[in-house]
Parts: C-alpha cells; structure tokens; sequence
C-alpha cells in the first residue's frame, strides 16, 4: 500500500515522541501491506475499528493516541487524515474526515 502524508505522521512523533516508534512500525506495515478490504486490514489489526466509506481507525502508542486513515483498495492507496489524542479524537466526526 502506498501510504500518504508520513509527513503528518513525522509532523504529529515531533509533538508526541512516544508515538514514533508505533507510527513508524505502523508506517512500515502498512507500506508492506496488500490490503484487498476491510477483512485484510481486521485480520493484522484486531482492534482497529472500521468505519464507513472504507475508513479505518488505529490505537497507536498503547491506544494513548488514534490514527484515522482512508483507504482506496484499487489503487492501493492509505490516506492519513487524522492522527491526535483520544481527546481530539472525540472532537472529531471520523466518518467523515
């Protein structure tokens, strides 16, 4: 999968270090991934949570932080529009950022 704005990943370990080392594992198998749907992505990352309009939501760092991406199957592409704390989390409409 070819994964989107790691510069707003690299961006949000600048503020929060502890998230960088999850970020980057995440990063690297996600780029590794050959992501056919949902199931694919249910079936590496048991407690992502998947929403409408093929979005995803990852617990980073411990689920200290949540990473919402939006996926293109066909052209197996991830896009990253959301990566905060659980608090910005909640201010947010996941489904549909």
């Amino acid at each position: 999968m070819r994964v989107i704005a790691k510069r707003t990943l690299r961006e949000f370990w600048s503020k929060h270090p502890d998230a960088e080392g999850s970020l980057k594992a995440w990063f690297a198998e996600t780029e590794n991934a050959s992501w056919q749907g949902p199931a694919d992505i249910k079936a590496y990352y048991r407690s992502a949570s998947l929403l409408g309009d093929n979005r995803a939501v990852f617990n980073i760092c411990g689920n200290k932080y949540r990473l919402v991406v939006k996926v293109n199957y066909q052209a197996a592409i991830v896009l990253v529009r959301f990566i905060g704390t659980h608090k910005e989390y909640d201010g947010i409409n996941a489904g549909v950022i």
